[in-house]
């Protein structure tokens, strides 16, 4: 047997000592009629950073706070904890005197991570410590497994994912991130709210996967017999819902896409959908950028933030430009004489060392590759890209002295799309030929399953010119935070499982 194999058979070893001494502990609780996992609730009407905040109010004064030990240091007839709850940690002064000797006793055979509450007097020590001397002390739920290493936390990035719990306990970085991903959302709904907008919900299984290109999920319902999908975006709904009169509508919820894997791309995950009556793409487009300005301001107190070591600012105006001279500054190819032009286009992309641009059907769908090949990560500051080629954009409405070109931007920040936005396709005739096209190019993968026809009915009644948005929360959050990852904003990430 080798060092590796003799540690790791002796760190099970010590392990499965300690599961069986805390186990023991619990037994011997119940045994004595104080078996915590019987008690329902206790009181907490103050919490660690407030009584820290505002010491001055809170000096001599009774509290009554609970969490989690997360340190322990006897000494003698006196201790200390460090307890954990939602805003933080406080350090708790036990001394035998004020607690009796028997619950002092008792004490001393808690562990790191069982939770408690506690009842004593904010004061300081003579280290200048901002403590709680407890006269009444109680355990309401023991931990039965040792949290990892006080000093160095979680560390291994799938663990940390797999069990976000441990992360939260032991990370305190991982939960600001979380309190202010909250806040992003708060905020967002606060800023839509100011301005009439009205939230709704929408379904989330759909019989036919519409409103994006994107391979969903299946899922069977019994009592109907009908095949499912989870929705892959709540557009189509939500235009309904426009055509019914509801002018300024909203949704915040999961999106699902049957894809792949990545630090940007989770299967499922969180957007803003909103829809304005009455507006183009170019109203929508300074209402983004206000939204996005006000967001940023109110949850970080500044317009200046580093992303993964690049400055940006998100104060307004934001920098606005058409794809086609987005490519042009990047590439030097100028495909406003392209626009008709094929081979012209697909000479361009093999010029650019982009061959597989090459099989493409039109010149739209080519500039819109090498745009997303060559210039999207060069878009650090916030950056709206608009008028895109109508091939990629199934669902926009036509510009008027252009056809090949949709009313349609996307927002791009740090060198990835953070919203995409339009003027809506209104016209019922347009928009049934788009989706027959549509079902053309669509791969086994990426199924529609069809043409939602209760849609086109919907448009056939009348839907009043409007502009639409769709913002990414997750990419939000992951900018607001400078995390690398999506899977660092999400509370649980789709995992493999271990046995798999």
């Amino acid at each position: 047997m080798d060092m590796d194999e003799k540690s790791s058979k002796n760190t099970e070893q010590n392990l499965s000592e300690l599961l069986e001494i805390r186990r023991k502990k619990l037994q011997v609780l119940k045994q004595n009629d104080k078996d915590p996992f019987e008690v329902t609730s206790c009181k907490q009407d103050s919490l660690a950073k407030e009584i820290k905040d505002k010491f001055e109010e809170f000096e001599n004064k009774k509290v009554n706070i609970a969490g989690r030990i997360l340190t322990f240091r006897d000494m003698g007839k006196a201790s200390f904890l460090d307890v954990l709850d939602r805003s933080g940690k406080i350090q708790i002064y036990l001394k035998v005197d004020d607690v009796g000797s028997d619950v002092y006793d008792e004490i001393l055979k808690w562990d790191i991570g069982d939770i408690i509450s506690v009842e004593g007097l904010v004061f300081k020590t003579r280290r200048g410590e901002i403590s709680v001397r407890a006269a009444e002390i109680s355990l309401v739920s023991k931990s039965l497994l040792p949290l990892p290493d006080k000093f160095h936390g979680v560390r291994d990035t799938d663990l940390r994912y797999r069990q976000r719990y441990l992360d939260l306990i032991t990370n305190p970085d991982v939960k600001d991130t979380f309190l202010k991903r909250s806040l992003i959302v708060k905020e967002i709904r606060a800023f839509l709210g100011e301005r009439e907008f009205l939230e709704v919900e929408t379904p989330i299984l759909n019989t036919i996967p519409g409103g994006a290109i994107a391979a969903p999920f299946r899922t069977h319902h019994n009592a109907l017999n009908i095949d499912l999908y989870l929705r892959i975006a709540p557009e189509l709904y939500l235009k309904k819902l426009l055509v019914g009169g509801l002018e300024r509508v909203y949704e915040i919820g999961r999106l699902f896409r049957n894809e792949g894997i990545s630090p940007k791309h989770n299967p499922e995950f969180t957007t803003l959908e909103v829809y304005k009556a009455y507006s183009d793409y170019n109203d929508m487009m300074t209402f983004t950028e206000d939204l996005i300005a006000s967001v940023v301001l109110s949850v970080c107190k500044s317009y200046d933030l580093v992303y993964q070591e690049q400055e940006i600012n998100f104060s307004a105006p934001f920098v606005r430009i058409s794809m086609v001279d987005a490519v042009k500054n990047v590439t030097g190819f100028d495909f406003s004489f392209l626009a008709k032009d094929i081979e012209g286009s697909r000479k361009a992309a093999i010029e650019l060392g982009l061959t597989e641009a090459s099989g493409l059907d039109s010149p739209g769908e080519i500039l819109n590759f090498i745009f997303e090949e060559k210039v999207e990560q060069t878009l650090i500051n916030p950056t709206f890209v608009y008028d895109y080629p109508v091939e990629v954009s199934p669902l926009t409405k036509r510009k008027k002295d252009a056809h090949h070109l949709t009313e349609r931007f996307e927002l791009f920040i740090a060198g990835r799309e953070l919203a995409n936005a339009y003027s809506e396709l209104n016209d019922p005739i347009d928009q049934r030929q788009r989706f027959v096209e549509q079902l053309k190019k669509q791969n086994k993968e990426q199924e529609i399953g069809g043409i939602d026809e209760d849609f086109i009915c919907a448009l056939e009644y009348g839907m009043p010119p409007a502009s639409g948005m769709g913002l990414g929360i997750d990419r939000f959050a992951m900018l607001l935070t400078d995390s690398a990852s999506v899977r660092d904003v999400l509370f649980f990430p789709t995992m493999k499982p271990l046995d798999r």
